[in-house]
């Protein structure tokens, strides 16, 4: 079993997503549509929010078959299951790894908590934790860290929620 992409009509993600766990039952097939959550502020308010990782794409988990290639794309709102020439193409599993771990193997990646040591940022907690090599900045006004992640061979910048915290003196800072 391989991870795939499906190109879907961009805001029908979850709906593409609920149909294929209907039409599919007795297939062995999971799909993912990762998603993160967001401070905004509208009007002086802050609130959270859930907007999709990768805007467009439904990513399914499964032994891909022609048949089932051919149902897949017979799913409304599916534009095309991503393929060569000839056949469907796994995401390769460095590109998988990096988004299962930030969503915690779940669908939403949720905020993580950062903090300044000299130029760089540091991750005390969250899905971030470990990952301060694909921070590209930090934004305190919106409390967002933007990032680089690899999908299907391109490099993608997206922003995920964040909050600047200022670790006590006496609390350990974690070693990098």
């Amino acid at each position: 079993m391989e991870w795939y992409a499906i190109f879907v009509e961009t805001g029908r993600e979850e709906e593409v997503q609920k149909f294929i766990e209907l039409l599919f039952p007795d297939e062995e097939i999971r799909t993912l549509v990762p998603k993160r959550k967001l401070i905004e502020r509208k009007q002086g308010k802050t609130y959270e929010t859930i907007k999709t990782l990768i805007p467009g794409y439904v990513l399914t988990y499964t032994s891909m078959s022609d048949e089932l290639y051919y149902k897949l794309k017979a799913v409304p709102a599916v534009y095309r299951v991503l393929k060569d020439e000839c056949e469907p193409i796994p995401i390769r599993d460095e590109e998988m790894s990096m988004i299962l771990s930030l969503t915690r193997y779940g669908e939403i990646i949720e905020l993580s908590e950062v903090y300044k040591e000299g130029n760089q940022i540091k991750v005390l907690s969250g899905p971030l934790k470990g990952m301060e090599g694909i921070i590209e900045k930090f934004d305190h006004r919106k409390k967002r860290v933007k990032v680089c992640i690899e999908f299907l061979g391109e490099y993608k910048r997206v922003d995920l929620g964040a909050n600047m915290v200022v670790p006590s003196k006496n609390e350990k800072r974690p070693e990098a």
